[in-house]
């Protein structure tokens, strides 16, 4: 299975929503791949900018599937990559 960008980002925004107690449209996302620090993305809550790193994606991405399409998958499932756009490879 493989989800791209935009289910990514949607993942990020609900897990985000979710924590903060705030609508997934009040949550914006940036993800981004640096050499140093791997997967990252920036995350907007209400205006407030905060960075969440790889692991904090895949967990988003393990719920998100679960959720989404009733799968159970753990983090060691879930391969991100990037090329022109984001994707997460996840294997059951």
């Amino acid at each position: 299975m493989r989800i791209y960008t935009d289910e990514i980002i949607n993942a990020i925004c609900l897990n985000m929503a979710e924590r903060r107690g705030v609508m997934p449209t009040d949550v914006e996302v940036q993800l981004s791949w640096e050499e140093e620090y791997g997967y990252t993305a920036e995350v907007w809550v209400k205006g407030r900018s905060q960075f969440i790193i790889e692991a904090n994606i895949l967990e988003a991405i393990e719920q998100y599937i679960f959720k989404q399409y009733n799968l159970r998958v753990f983090r060691s499932n879930i391969t991100l990559d990037a090329d022109e756009e984001f994707w997460a490879d996840i294997t059951e």
